[in-house]
């Protein structure tokens, strides 16, 4: 793998009207399932006299989904049963080692929030955004053109989660630095999943992890055993914010429906073509976690396109409504964690 800085795309007005103007057909009712999208072929409705599972649906449209888009993917989702118990639906090569690009700032945000739960570090403790700190790529802190500012550990987190900031990165490394990081995610049962170290002790390279790594990660952040219930609902709060990524997973859903997914994109290429990833936890009406995915796909062309026409953005996006369709019935009842965000209200300044 090249180790030169990674190419990333900012997550724009942009991208956003690309994945507009190529937004398929809304979703329509199965007769014997969830909903399917009738436009990109998320699996073709099935007949009346042979009824489709959810689960049974989401790997169907994986596989349609998967060819459509070519490339190699590396996948695991999983879901809970009638009987609240998680059962994996799908494990494609889910323990292949691969970079996860900025799907590992989840990670590297989950090491920083736990040097906070140890009382080693704040959250409204503050760090100057100085310029000879500035990465490109995607994020906001690069366009300022200007800096100076003192920002605190929680706005840096905000920007690398939200906008999936680059120089929130580099932030991230000046309070927990990449070795410390790595011994972190280590301790949590983490084997794989890794920020590759540099020689500033303060900056790293994002690294690697695998599908069933990230679908651990995510699982154990959602049920509030990977940090304490502050930080994890913290963490949350960001990912499942409606301002966030909306090209892949989230696309084709109301407002409502898109909080009630957090999600974690990726993007990036090398020598073997692009790679677009996606992961993240989809929660029930009352707040539960139900469903986690990881979806890791490499090997794309269409190297330059990081908008939601990308043909594996697209997937991503058919996936979404087939997953979220499939949970929408399902109520944990016996949940020992549960989150919510606020319900979105529009402000006209003032």
């Amino acid at each position: 793998m090249p180790k030169q800085v990674s190419r990333r795309a900012a997550i724009g007005i942009g991208a956003a009207t690309a994945a507009l103007v190529a937004a398929p057909r809304a979703a329509t009712a199965a007769p014997n399932g969830p909903a399917v999208d009738t436009a990109d072929g998320a699996g073709a409705a099935p007949a009346a006299s042979t009824p489709v599972g959810p689960q049974e649906l989401i790997r169907r449209t994986y596989q349609q989904q998967k060819t459509r888009a070519g490339g190699v993917w590396h996948s695991h989702v999983a879901m809970l049963d009638a009987a609240g118990a998680l059962q994996t639906v799908l494990a494609d090569d889910a323990d292949r080692v691969t970079h996860g690009y900025s799907v590992q700032k989840v990670a590297v945000a989950v090491a920083v929030m736990d040097k906070i739960d140890r009382g080693e570090l704040r959250l409204d403790q503050r760090l100057d955004l100085t310029a000879d700190i500035i990465l490109g790529g995607s994020g906001i802190y690069f366009l300022q053109t200007v800096w100076g500012d003192e920002v605190t550990v929680a706005n840096f987190l905000t920007a690398l989660l939200l906008v999936s900031d680059n120089t929130a990165v580099r932030m991230c490394g000046r309070v927990v630095p990449a070795l410390e990081i790595n011994q972190i995610l280590a301790a949590k049962g983490f084997t794989h999943t890794r920020v590759e170290p540099v020689a500033n002790p303060n900056r790293f390279f994002l690294g690697v992890t695998t599908p069933r790594e990230t679908h651990d990660l995510l699982w154990r952040l959602a049920n509030k055993t990977l940090l304490s219930t502050r930080s994890s609902d913290f963490l949350l709060g960001i990912l499942r914010w409606i301002n966030g990524y909306h090209d892949g997973v989230r696309r084709d859903m109301s407002s409502a429906e898109r909080s009630r997914v957090a999600t974690k994109y990726g993007a990036d290429y090398d020598s073997r073509g692009a790679a677009r990833h996606e992961a993240g936890i989809v929660f029930d009406a009352a707040g539960a976690p139900t469903l986690t995915y990881a979806f890791f796909a490499d090997s794309l062309g269409d190297l330059d396109n990081y908008g939601g026409t990308h043909p594996a953005v697209r997937a991503h996006a058919a996936l979404g409504r087939v997953m979220f369709d499939a949970v929408a019935p399902v109520t944990n009842r016996t949940a020992r964690a549960r989150h919510s965000v606020q319900r979105f209200h529009p402000v006209n300044g003032g």
